[in-house]
């Protein structure tokens, strides 16, 4: 979405992105021109821009006022997962299936730094609110934090025995949580470069994990089809989240840090009341829920299905079921 909450940038694997109005539901223009599907996007603080990542190898950078490409951005050896924009607008940094990063000039579309020294994937990262450091999860099972000025490794971050799935930074910067196929999340030091401890309790993988804003929490995704509120400086699990009937893929917390919303195959959204672990809403979609975003007020979630159509949901936490306030595009 972008910041304002107008507007919604869809990707697809239809090799295709759709900028939707979310007041009315238009479409307002659809993107072309990658060559396979898109698997991410991410948008500008400014709301002008956005800039998608491709199985096709490569990033394009658009203009959401008319639709048009205004850069490719070409390096990557093969598929791009995901992409970032940095607060100030000026860089992109993007993750690969060829183990590396790199880091973009958005006004000139030229690759300022290949962040390398991973030896697989690298499916996520996440950017520190400061926009200087990156951490990367690859499935070597390590997590590494990038200076984004000069391209440096400034950490490696091992413990984990399986694949790292996600990583997600607190708001003060201090402290980074993984998520791992290997059951736990870890809570790393960012200034020590040390790890804090594990946390341990899921019984399957986990998939994805979000950091509560001004609190310091942490919400886990699992193959258990459960989520796990975790208490940061201790490691203690505050709530566990039950309710979905398979694997629980995604999971976002909104701004103000009191909720999370969660995604599965299991056609559903769920909105969760991370204090009390209460269940707020649940919406049915149409297919497998693959994406979603919370609008900055917290109270629309637009999430995306298999099936290919876009869900504008309310998240007002008054709703028991949420489907009395929904549209589709």
């Amino acid at each position: 979405m972008t910041p304002d909450g107008g507007r919604v940038v869809s990707a697809s694997a239809d090799a295709t992105l759709r900028v939707w109005d979310v007041g009315s539901g238009r479409a307002l223009h659809t993107l072309e021109g990658h060559g396979a599907g898109v698997w991410c996007v991410a948008v500008t603080p400014d709301e002008a821009r956005a800039v998608s990542a491709s199985f096709d190898a490569t990033l394009r950078l658009w203009d959401l006022d008319s639709g048009r490409t205004l850069r490719v951005l070409r390096g990557h050896k093969t598929e791009v997962y995901s992409v970032a924009v940095t607060p100030d607008g000026s860089r992109a940094v993007s993750s690969s299936a060829d183990a590396t990063l790199r880091v973009w000039d958005l006004q000139t579309g030229r690759c300022l730094h290949t962040l390398g020294g991973h030896r697989n994937d690298v499916k996520s990262f996440a950017l520190t609110a400061d926009g200087r450091r990156a951490l990367s999860a690859s499935w070597d099972r390590t997590v590494r934090v990038w200076d984004l000025e000069s391209g440096d490794v400034l950490h490696r971050f091992s413990g984990h025995t399986d694949a790292v799935h996600a990583v997600a930074v607190a708001p003060d910067g201090g402290r980074a949580v993984s998520a791992s196929g290997d059951q736990t999340l870890r809570v790393w030091d960012l200034d020590s470069g040390r790890e804090s401890h594990a946390l341990e309790g899921h019984a399957a993988e986990v998939y994805d994990v979000a950091v509560a804003q001004g609190a310091a929490m942490a919400v886990s995704a699992s193959e258990d089809r459960t989520l796990r509120v975790w208490d940061l400086p201790t490691g203690n699990m505050l709530n566990l989240l039950e309710g979905h009937t398979k694997p629980v893929f995604g999971v976002t917390v909104t701004l103000e840090g009191t909720r999370a919303v969660s995604t599965s195959p299991d056609r559903s959204l769920r909105l969760w009341d991370l204090e009390s672990g209460y269940c707020l809403a649940k919406y049915e979609c149409d297919d497998r829920v693959r994406s979603c975003a919370v609008s900055p007020d917290g109270r629309t979630v637009v999430a995306g299905d298999a099936s290919g159509t876009i869900h504008v949901v309310s998240a007002d936490p008054v709703r028991r079921d949420a489907r009395s306030a929904c549209g589709r595009l």
